[in-house]
Order: C-alpha cells, then sequence, then structure tokens
C-alpha cells in the first residue's frame, strides 16, 4: 500500500501509474471537492493538511501504509526556510507514530547553488534560494531519522503534458542567463523513475534526475516559444556574465539501470504528449 501526500499535477498521474502496476495508492489533497477526480481513478482519497501542523479527516487512514510519498514544494512566504521544515517535522512525528517503513521525498535541484560546473549526490553545498535552502534542511531532517528509511529524488525543472516552458519566457526582454545549461525532465520520466524506486526497493538513497541533454537557455526557451505559437524571448548580450549548474544524473541511470525517455530537452519539446 502506497500513500501519495500530494495528488497534483505529478502525483495524480503517478497514483494512475502505480495501480496500473497493481498496487493499491491511496492520495492526499487539500480541497476535498477534488475527491470525486481521485475516485473516478481508482485512488483511495483523503483531506491533508499541514499548516505547519498536520490535520485532516482521517489520519489514521492515510497513514496506514508500507510507502509514503511526499510530493509537494515549499510554499513560498517569507519564512519559507522555517515554514517548510516545520511542516515536514509534523509529517516526522506521524511517519514514526504510524510506523511507516519507507519514504520517498519529493525534492528539488533547487538544493544545488550556481557553481558554473556539474554537481553530484555526494556534493555538501549551500543553496543560494529561500526554497532550495528550505529543502536542503529537510532533506537533512530526513536523512538523519533512524525509525524509517527515506529515499530522496531531486527533480529538475518539471515539463511535459500542459505544462508548456514556451510560456515561461514568452515575449520577455532583455532576459539574463542565455548561455546557462538549463535542467529539465519530463513528467513520464519522474513517473517511471519514482516506480523503478519502488520495484527494485532501493532505499536510503539520495538522486538526481533530470535529463541527459543540457541545451542552454536562449535556445531551449526560443524554441519552446516557437512550437507554443508564441513571441519567443530576447536575451541580454552580456554572455560573459553566467551562473549555472549542470545536475548529473549518472548516479540515478547506473543504480536503477535507467535510460530517460526523453534524454533532450529540445527534442522533448516536439514530442505529441
Amino acid at each position: 500500500m502506497v500513500s501519495i501526500l500530494g495528488c497534483g499535477w505529478l502525483g495524480l498521474p503517478l497514483a494512475c501509474h502505480l495501480i496500473e502496476k497493481g498496487i493499491s495508492v491511496k492520495g492526499s489533497v487539500t480541497n476535498a471537492d477534488i475527491f470525486p477526480i481521485l475516485k473516478e481513478r481508482g485512488i483511495s482519497p483523503y483531506q491533508i493538511l499541514l499548516s505547519p501542523e498536520l490535520s485532516g479527516d482521517d489520519l489514521d487512514g492515510f497513514f496506514r501504509c508500507n510507502i509514503l510519498i511526499i510530493n509537494f514544494p515549499p510554499e513560498r512566504r517569507l519564512d519559507i526556510t522555517t515554514y517548510h521544515p516545520a511542516q515536514i517535522q509534523s509529517l516526522i512525528q506521524a511517519i514514526i507514530k504510524y510506523r511507516i517503513p519507507k519514504v520517498l521525498f519529493i525534492s528539488s535541484t533547487s538544493v544545488y547553488p550556481d557553481v558554473n560546473r556539474e554537481v553530484f549526490e555526494y556534493e555538501n553545498l549551500k543553496p543560494e534560494k529561500g526554497s532550495g535552502q528550505a529543502l536542503k534542511i529537510v532533506e537533512d531532517l530526513f536523512r538523519e531519522q533512524k525509525a524509517f528509511i527515506t529515499t530522496i529524488v531531486r527533480f529538475g525543472g518539471l515539463v511535459g503534458y500542459d505544462r508548456l516552458p514556451g510560456r515561461f519566457l514568452a515575449a520577455k526582454k532583455d532576459v539574463a542567463n542565455a548561455d546557462a545549461p538549463v535542467n529539465i525532465i519530463h513528467r513520464d520520466d519522474c513517473i517511471e523513475i519514482i516506480y523503478r524506486i519502488i520495484q527494485q526497493e532501493i532505499w536510503g538513497e539520495v538522486f538526481n534526475a533530470c535529463a541527459d541533454e543540457h541545451p542552454l537557455r536562449k535556445n531551449y526557451y526560443r524554441q519552446a516559444a516557437v512550437l507554443a505559437g508564441l513571441e519567443p524571448p530576447e536575451f541580454a548580450e552580456n554572455h560573459h556574465d553566467v551562473s549555472f549548474k549542470i545536475v548529473n544524473s549518472d548516479k540515478l541511470k547506473k543504480r536503477l539501470n535507467y535510460q530517460f525517455k526523453y534524454p533532450d530537452p529540445i527534442k522533448m519539446l516536439g514530442a505529441d504528449v
């Protein structure tokens, strides 16, 4: 039995995929009005809130599971570096209380600062942005737990289906960081990676997860806008002042024996998905 905390843009299709593979799934949302959508897809629905204290309509029912997938990003707020860890602390208490043995935490490559080189899972770098700082604190909280075991997956920028990157920078002028490589992953790859971790029982690990290729920002977002029928962005002329990171996913590919469905973000743009 798998419980997914956060059945949104990624969590809902993930739940459907797991059900197709014969796995029973409980899914949480913050709005009970969405229950019919979950039920229609065979997901047992629960309303769970973290504000930052944990509350819900049936905590006992939701947290009775073998694997908990935590899939919600830090809220954009001024106290993000204290609020998000407080949410997770409340959640950790429930994981221990209900004796959930395995946790899969969906993190982000924002835990890495821009160091103008490749970055790897074993590095202990200090994030620059508040969201990355909050996630790094939370990752450390999970990694220090003894009552359960956690695998952390750091996804790059999520794209696919209705999440069209062509809209992100369309028609913008003087956009910075033209020559920075991008770190992108398609939702289908995210779902398959999570399934493989569960299927292969790979716990206690940290994985980067980004497409193999890292095209330059100017090339990627111009092409994305054109394919979406939008005005492409114009990038600043100063190409020397570039700040970037290239997220290396070799560990994941080797450990899971995984090949990305969409290894090239440029070709990904033209996929009929």
